[in-house]
């Protein structure tokens, strides 16, 4: 268990202090240091399902040395990201045999996608080791008897609740562990005892549920996912360049040659692929009324995949072993071929370093709000104007303060933490109007989408922010950082020949 985690926390480690947050890791630190109150109000009305994690951090965000930034943000990410791998590792020793578990908690460390959210201020790496570790509790559960096997349901439906609420959709996971039930033809004793666990994970998740049924509106965005999308999340699970995914696909179709075993009994296989498949699957169905679905919502089913590639290989060591001639069986179940299986993980992990860096590079998130305030801090002067358009332009400020100090917020009525929402209580269009008419210029934050020819916001002061600014300004300077805008706009005065030239 050790060397995985070790493995998965240097992948972590790495370039950790990449650059900037992107906006939903702005969303985490600005929200992680305002008050538990005011964490609890804002809950009330944005981000319910987000609210355990977003405690846990202020508690992380509190207790960090000096003023808190990025790397304080991502830490808890890439300490859950190598408790998975140990718990990859510690469900393949289990079920299966030690080397098994060495290859699957090694394939997992260097996936590009766990490396991707193990350097996330997000709560996903949180949830793949909650769910990871609920799936080993889950078959340890399963094994055990009498006094012993009613602590471990216990024991279970606590760390799985918890998971839950880290993320409502990790409650899939019931999918998947009564899937395995079914395929090891388990007995009445153990079905209700994980009977009784499920009910009480449903029981404590219907709070969550129904607020975050009533906040759906932040789902919006959300597209329905097509057979593509299952076919990247594949590829992502197995491995993105093709010399790895193919050889893990095969390897992977080869670690179900047992996935039913005696009666009762629970194999690696029958444990890895529902893990695997079901909650993607569910969800992507249930996208299809309703769209839900985004990868990093069921990222803790990737732990499925190392583990059944993991399977096939070994049950490929197995197959040469009886191929070979007599007396070369016994070295296919040496020390030697489990180092063989270890350099072949790091040949994978060598096939996608590229793909490593290149994820380590500051810019490659949908944004970097860190370039967008360090763009803003070489421009901005004390008593500036500033408009956000639309309003959550303002998370660079939230998130980068110092870049903003001294400058004026003209469409701000309350703050984001005073008014409990995420990016502030603005004026009406009417007092907007009046104060940009004593602005000769104002800085606008923007995001790219808004300077769109016949781009028309839904609420008034966004549509009153845009008409303004067309009408009573002209551009004068602009910069352009990934999907945001920072545009200088300057009111005209007349000039000496009865035209017009920009304000100063």
């Amino acid at each position: 268990m050790a060397v995985p985690a070790a493995v998965m926390l240097a992948v972590g480690l790495w370039g950790l202090h990449r650059g900037g947050m992107w906006r939903d890791e702005a969303v985490t630190y600005q929200v992680a240091r305002r008050t538990v109150p005011q964490i609890w109000r804002l809950l009330h009305g944005v981000d319910a399902v987000h609210g355990l994690y977003y405690l846990l951090m202020h508690v992380v965000l509190a207790v960090a040395p000096g003023r808190p930034g990025e790397v304080d943000l991502r830490l808890p990410s890439v300490c859950a990201a190598a408790v998975t791998a140990g718990l990859v590792t510690a469900l393949g020793i289990r079920l299966a045999r030690p080397r098994v578990g060495l290859w699957a908690g090694l394939m997992f460390a260097v996936t590009p996608l766990v490396g991707h959210y193990a350097q996330e201020g997000r709560s996903y790496a949180l949830v793949a080791a909650g769910a990871t570790g609920a799936t080993l509790l889950f078959v340890r559960a399963a094994d055990a008897e009498g006094t012993a096997g009613r602590r471990a349901w216990w024991w279970y439906g606590a760390v799985l609740a918890v998971t839950c609420w880290l993320h409502e959709f990790a409650v899939l996971l019931l999918l998947a562990h009564a899937a395995t039930l079914a395929l090891a033809r388990s007995s009445g004793r153990v079905w209700r005892g994980w009977g009784c666990a499920a009910g009480a994970v449903a029981l404590v998740l219907a709070p969550m549920a129904v607020v975050s049924h009533a906040q759906s509106a932040q789902l919006a965005w959300l597209w329905e996912p097509d057979l593509e999308t299952a076919q990247d999340l594949l590829r992502d699970f197995l491995g993105p360049s093709d010399g790895v995914y193919w050889v893990c696909l095969a390897l992977g179709l080869l670690g179900l040659t047992r996935l039913v075993g005696r009666r009762g009994e629970l194999t690696l296989a029958a444990v890895a692929l529902p893990l695997a498949v079901l909650p993607p699957v569910a969800l992507m169905l249930a996208s299809q009324f309703t769209p839900l679905y985004v990868d990093r919502y069921v990222l803790y089913a990737l732990a499925g995949a190392p583990l059944l590639v993991a399977l096939g290989a070994d049950r490929a060591a197995g197959l040469l072993g009886r191929l070979l001639p007599h007396g070369a069986a016994g070295a296919a179940r040496s020390p030697a071929l489990t180092v063989a299986g270890v350099l072949a993980v790091l040949l994978a992990f060598a096939h996608q370093v590229p793909l490593l860096r290149h994820d380590r590079v500051p810019g490659t998130r949908p944004d970097d709000l860190g370039a967008v305030a360090a763009a803003a801090a070489r421009v901005l002067r004390p008593g500036d104007p500033v408009l956000y358009l639309p309003s959550h332009a303002r998370g660079t400020e939230l998130a980068y303060p110092a870049a903003f100090r001294g400058t004026r917020d003209v469409a701000l009525a309350r703050a984001a933490a005073a008014s409990g929402t995420l990016y502030g209580g603005e004026v009406g269009a009417g007092t907007l109007r009046r104060r940009l008419a004593k602005a000769d210029e104002v800085w606008a934050v923007m995001e790219k989408y808004a300077l769109v020819s016949g781009y028309r916001p839904r609420l008034a002061t966004e549509r009153a922010k845009l008409a303004v600014l067309n009408q009573q300004f002209v551009l004068r300077e602009e910069m352009v950082i990934d999907r945001m805008a920072l545009r200088l706009y300057v009111r005209p005065i007349r000039g000496t020949a009865g035209g017009t030239q920009p304000g100063r």
